[in-house]
């Protein structure tokens, strides 16, 4: 008797749905013909001037001793949600939040936050503070991206996070190919980082 199919072809299947299946990722992604590896990645960083980071930075340090992160809408609106705003006022890209999209029965949803500028971004936070199953889920999601969109750029980009901590994800267009970066950017202290990688991933570097 066969090995049973980990996705069942009959069924349909949302993004949150990967979140949640108990099996190992790289035979969740392969099942779309992807490979999915984890390296250590030096990703680009910009040299713009970012003015007003310094201003985010403080607020965020002085508000966290108040606020209990413990939810996840929590984290996502005093957390995320700030990068995000900050992100759009350095590179004016278009957010889409909870953005549907449909491919097939086993790629469809809704993406946390969607960015387009000269590239896209997606963004989805981990649900239960849990990054290795988020990262799951976001593979799932760029994998739909590669299906869906006409930008003619070699790579998708997306990052996953649990409001304090950040981690990045690729998707090589040409090889099928998903990289999990090992490095992880912590919020507010890796924050100037952060913010330099998101720009230069948002502007073609």
């Amino acid at each position: 008797m066969g090995k049973t199919p980990i996705i069942d072809s009959n069924q349909s299947y949302t993004f949150d749905d990967y979140f949640k299946l108990n099996y190992e990722p790289d035979e969740i992604i392969a099942y779309f013909g992807y490979n999915l590896k984890s390296q250590s990645l030096t990703l680009p960083t910009t040299q713009q001037n970012l003015e007003r980071l310094t201003d985010l930075k403080n607020r965020i340090e002085e508000s966290l001793p108040y606020i209990s992160l413990t939810s996840e809408t929590a984290r996502r609106e005093f957390l995320i949600a700030p990068v995000i705003m900050e992100l759009i006022h350095y590179t004016h890209a278009k957010v889409r939040v909870e953005y549907a999209l449909n491919i097939n029965n086993q790629l469809k949803g809704n993406v946390d936050y969607y960015l387009k500028s000269e590239n896209q971004l997606l963004v989805i936070e981990a649900k239960n503070a849990d990054l290795e199953r988020g990262v799951v889920q976001l593979a799932v999601e760029l994998i739909a991206f590669d299906n869906w969109s006409t930008i003619d750029n070699p790579m998708l980009y997306g990052a996953v996070s649990i409001g304090n901590i950040w981690q990045f994800v690729i998707l090589h267009r040409e090889s099928k190919e998903i990289t999990q970066d090992l490095n992880l950017y912590r919020v507010p202290t890796d924050l100037e980082i952060l913010m330099k990688i998101l720009v230069a991933l948002m502007k073609n570097f």
